[in-house]
């Protein structure tokens, strides 16, 4: 991905790994959106960093999440990238009675979430050149944690849906991104002060320095060991498996 001359809407950028790639992006020539809830952490990213922008959004809600995708069209029609980044983690009890507001809450911040954002934009990010859409998942789809069973599932879920966007969209101008954090100090998890957590500001320049080159999953080094839980040639695999399924429906 070219890292200047974009316009770049970022969801769940008042903070934590949102907040560190907008303010990366912006430094680097790009015009900046960020979105989210809480309007205070919004007005303190745009006050720090003068000339990006921030729009109040719902990601829970369909109708908020239309009536932004609108507003960016009209607003900013040379919009051509996309970072689908909001999103919760809370520890669950997989092993017994599952809260069902938790349960509703983070499928519908983690995997619904981001899926209607895509979907509210992506005729619009069809038209331009060199487009993106990203996706802010977590080394926990490839090895979920038990303790945060419905996180680690809806990031499994998000993972496999870029696979499938990725390839249906193979023909286009638009690619599809994945970028797979390992555990990094943010607030998901009261993570700030973890010693073992990677430093946020380490993750954000590593993963800059991924973002612009040609990779399609833009994993940092202390990734690549959960990446590689799941075996070689995912994406061959994924691909023919495809090529098949289409050829057998069309026959």
């Amino acid at each position: 991905m070219k890292l200047s001359g974009h316009t770049i809407f970022i969801t769940g950028g008042g903070s934590g790994i949102g907040r560190g790639l907008a303010e990366a992006l912006h430094k680097r020539g790009n015009k900046v959106i960020i979105a989210g809830r809480r309007r205070s952490h919004l007005d303190a990213v745009i006050a720090a960093n003068p000339g990006m922008e921030a729009i109040e959004l719902d990601i829970t809600d369909p109708a908020s999440i239309e009536r932004t995708a609108a507003t960016l069209i009209a607003e900013h029609p040379e919009l051509d990238v996309l970072i689908n980044n909001a999103g919760i983690m809370q520890p669950d009890t997989v092993a017994g009675k599952i809260d069902d507001a938790l349960l509703t809450a983070t499928i519908t911040t983690n995997l619904l979430g981001p899926i209607r954002m895509t979907s509210a934009l992506i005729e619009h990010l069809k038209r331009k050149e060199n487009a993106v859409v990203a996706y802010t998942s977590s080394v926990l789809a490839f090895v979920p944690m038990a303790v945060t069973g419905i996180y680690s599932s809806t990031k499994a879920a998000l993972h496999s849906y870029v696979l499938s966007q990725r390839f249906m969209l193979r023909g286009t101008g638009v690619r599809v991104l994945e970028i797979a954090p390992p555990w990094v100090r943010t607030e998901l998890m009261n993570s700030q002060e973890a010693e073992q957590a990677m430093p946020l500001d380490q993750f954000i320049a590593e993963t800059i320095t991924v973002l612009g080159t040609d990779a399609d999953e833009i994993l940092v080094d202390a990734a690549k060991l959960f990446r590689a839980n799941v075996g070689p040639n995912e994406h061959d695999f994924v691909n023919n498996f495809n090529n098949q399924a289409l050829a057998l429906f069309a026959a």
